[in-house]
């Protein structure tokens, strides 16, 4: 159970966002703090096993997680790495909360606002103007009941997995695609979907609509890869809910009374903007600073300039690399009509070239 400081029944933690994906600082026994990704896929908390060893972490301990104005004490924390982390998210990988916290507490994320909330359950009452959808639990996941509706076809219903440590809006399960004939007849485009075996090829597409609780989103990206989704072990389950869809609202986790309570924003209608280089890119180097080109997709600004798969980006408008994040440079490509000088550094040759910004979906 949750300990809060000074008999309270509620802290906010100072949460960082990065794109769609939250973090949480965590003094791990009163070490120095770490962050560590909120992720409500994972079945319990662990840390980084490099982490670990810098703040003398062992596994024998007894932990407590020490958030602002809350202690929690896991039954365990494993040291778990994750490979590819730094390089698809731009910072680096520290540590994962995970079930044992949702179970245990209310959780309210605000994503428009970006802070998070943590309630004590026993004595937790829901004030606000949201919507609340059933929540159940299939493999330990948490699951809700929604419709996707794609042009010119009829809605269709399936259970989504609500996965806070995706950033995407959307993912379809190949199982679920391949029933319902998806996404064929509506416009798609390239991409890769990085998950912990590597880089896995995927279309994304704009669906019609998304209805999740009586709230119906239009216009959201989904993503379809060939396989790698957390719902494709199980046939009933259409795919995974993430980030992008879920920054529209502020969303309540209450596990202990099996409901997602989501309260719609002032960011609900905006339309969401896909990445409109072509370009998949991967952080490296010092400090995250070296951005090399994972993929560049036929068709698309990346491919017009001539940009090649394994090119290197030194420098954005004539701005340095190094000053910029992997998050940044993925937020310049989602500007639609912007213009983009790119310095390229292509084994011993540097070339300049123009990246010109439009729609893809």
């Amino acid at each position: 159970m949750p300990q809060f400081h000074l008999g309270g029944n509620a802290a906010e933690i100072p949460a960082r966002f990065v794109n769609n994906l939250v973090f949480l600082p965590v003094e791990v026994n009163q070490s120095q703090p770490s962050l560590f990704q909120l992720d409500s896929t994972a079945a319990a908390s662990t840390i980084d096993p490099d982490r670990a060893a810098e703040l003398g972490i062992t596994p024998q301990q007894t932990h407590v997680l020490n958030l602002s104005g809350v202690d929690l004490s896991p039954a365990s924390l494993d040291a778990v790495s994750k490979k590819d982390f730094a390089a698809q998210v731009g910072r680096e990988y520290e540590g994962t909360l995970g079930n044992d916290l949702f179970a245990g507490t209310i959780i309210e994320v605000n994503y428009p606002r970006q802070t998070v909330r943590i309630y004590d359950p026993a004595t937790y009452q829901y004030a606000g103007r949201g919507k609340s959808v059933h929540l159940t639990f299939v493999n330990g996941l948490p699951v809700v009941h929604a419709k996707i509706n794609v042009a010119g076809g009829k809605a269709i219903e399936g259970d989504f997995i609500v996965n806070t440590a995706l950033d995407a809006a959307l993912l379809i399960s190949q199982k679920f695609a391949h029933a319902h004939r998806l996404p064929s007849h509506i416009r798609t485009v390239g991409a890769s979907e990085f998950r912990a075996g590597g880089q896995e090829a995927a279309v994304l597409a704009r669906v019609k609509e998304f209805e999740l609780g009586g709230y119906e989103v239009a216009g959201a990206i989904a993503v379809f890869p060939r396989e790698g989704s957390l719902a494709d072990g199980d046939g009933k389950l259409a795919g995974e809910i993430g980030g992008a869809m879920l920054r529209r609202f502020t969303v309540t986790f209450d596990y202990p009374h099996q409901q997602l309570i989501l309260d719609s924003s002032s960011d609900f209608r905006l339309e969401e903007i896909e990445d409109m280089s072509g370009l998949a890119i991967l952080a490296g180097g010092p400090g995250l600073k070296r951005f090399e080109v994972a993929q560049v997709w036929p068709g698309t600004p990346g491919s017009d300039a001539k940009i090649q798969k394994g090119d290197v980006i030194a420098g954005i408008n004539d701005e340095a690399a190094a000053d910029l994040s992997l998050p940044e440079i993925r937020r310049l490509f989602r500007q639609p009509g912007a213009k983009c000088k790119l310095l390229i550094q292509r084994g011993n040759q540097t070339l300049t070239v123009n990246l010109q910004m439009r729609h893809l979906l």
